[in-house]
């Protein structure tokens, strides 16, 4: 058996077509997309060139998305992602990216944990929606740490406000810094 916490390693033939070399057999790009939403992570590898090629592959299943009218991404933010790549905001744009996807798995992580002691907690199919949600942030959020997990220690917790702050304060300063570079241009 596979083991599930590894990335699932996809290889990509000269063809382009993709191979699951976990169930040897080929996948499409859906299939990509669905293994990521039921929160397995993977990692798409040339065959010839051994290159990665993940970031390329989300970033088309990101505008597949987009392209059938499942818009997530607002035109301002694709806009201002486009302008970044060629500004010198170019190195503060993906932390803020990352720090924003962090606050956003945090807030729905307490929503979460909120919910689970609520009495809504009884309501046939709860578990269903609170797994549902959990991969949906995963998926947002590139799998970034074990968010909202059980065995996080207690501690975590009770430092989740002063870490939440320490990360508003950090954001207000990013923005001031993108908002003086807008200016100068």
């Amino acid at each position: 058996m596979a083991d599930k916490t590894a990335p699932l390693l996809i290889k990509r033939y000269a063809s382009r077509r993709l191979y699951n070399t976990e169930t040897s057999d080929y996948v499409t790009l859906d299939d990509v997309a669905s293994f990521i939403r039921a929160g397995r992570d993977v990692q798409i590898v040339d065959l010839k060139s051994g290159d990665d090629l993940t970031r390329q592959y989300l970033l088309q299943i990101i505008a597949e998305h987009e392209s059938r009218g499942e818009n997530v991404l607002p035109t301002d933010v694709l806009t201002d992602l486009v302008r970044s790549y060629t500004s010198q905001a170019q190195s503060v744009v993906p932390q803020f990216l990352a720090m924003s996807f962090e606050m956003l798995r945090d807030g729905q992580s307490k929503v979460m944990d909120n919910l689970g002691s609520s009495p809504m907690a009884k309501m046939p199919g709860f578990d269903a929606m609170k797994a549902q949600q959990e991969a949906f942030m995963k998926a947002m959020t590139g799998g970034l740490a074990n968010w909202g997990s059980p065995s996080q220690p207690a501690e975590a917790d009770a430092n989740a406000d002063s870490d939440l702050d320490e990360i508003k304060a950090q954001l207000a300063a990013m923005q001031d810094k993108l908002s003086k570079m807008g200016k100068k241009s």
